[in-house]
């Protein structure tokens, strides 16, 4: 079990914990490419999809290029021929893409007890739109834009504790991690010796699979968020 109370802190990811990505990345697909993917499974669409994420992430460029990126090779792979506005369409759904609807309410209630922080893979912009779905302020934001990179690289963890310290005056043993992504949050985090906590919403199909051990496990922020406050 975790002492909550040993920390000052929450650090979280946003796509995937906080904002239904896979409702938005699927969403974002069928409408890009219409006719052509009706036949392909959502299971289907969200494994292409982890296939080839992290490949269009390196070298590093915008979230909206990667998405781009990842629906041509995604496309590719079927046989299907994308256009510049098809896969623009795409990049820029992260905007459209809908908070669960527990975030809100938990992160309120959180934020009684903790200063909340998000480290996500994403630009300045698009998360500003999300953060104005789930309808709270952070504390502190660090996105891929700033650091030049995107997660699992540690690099992000480790630009995240300099600001996190730098602006907040809290330490990195005072902060506590909680994501959904295994691959992209926990084994990096662990690896640098971080206390993790996983929302394991669903079966994350839209990562990579990948080894990790949470400290704890709850199914969704709502229960993560009664079990830390007591309410």
């Amino acid at each position: 079990m975790v002492d909550y109370q040993a920390y000052d802190a929450l650090t979280f990811d946003c796509y995937g914990t906080l904002i239904d990505w896979e409702s938005g990345i699927l969403a974002g697909i069928r409408s890009a490419l219409g006719s052509d993917v009706s036949d392909a499974t959502d299971s289907e669409l969200l494994r292409e999809f982890s296939t080839h994420e992290h490949d269009a992430e390196v070298p590093y460029k915008g979230y909206r290029e990667v998405l781009g990126l990842t629906l041509r090779m995604l496309a590719s792979a079927r046989g299907i021929t994308t256009t510049p506005e098809q896969e623009a369409q795409f990049g820029g759904s992260v905007v459209d893409w809908p908070a669960f609807p527990d975030s809100h309410d938990a992160l309120v209630e959180l934020q009684k007890h903790f200063k909340l922080v998000v480290i996500t893979n994403c630009d300045d912009d698009l998360f500003a739109a999300s953060a104005k779905r789930l309808g709270i302020t952070f504390d502190e934001v660090i996105t891929a834009q700033q650091v030049g990179s995107y997660k699992p690289n540690i690099a992000n963890f480790h630009f995240a504790h300099e600001k996190v310290e730098r602006t907040l005056g809290i330490s990195k043993d005072r902060i506590l991690h909680v994501a959904q992504s295994l691959f992209h949050d926990h084994a990096p985090a662990k690896s640098i010796g971080m206390t993790t906590v996983h929302i394991k919403r669903r079966g994350n199909g839209a990562a990579p699979e990948a080894s990790a051990a949470p400290d704890q496990v709850f199914p969704d922020m709502k229960s993560f968020a009664s079990a830390v406050t007591g309410s």
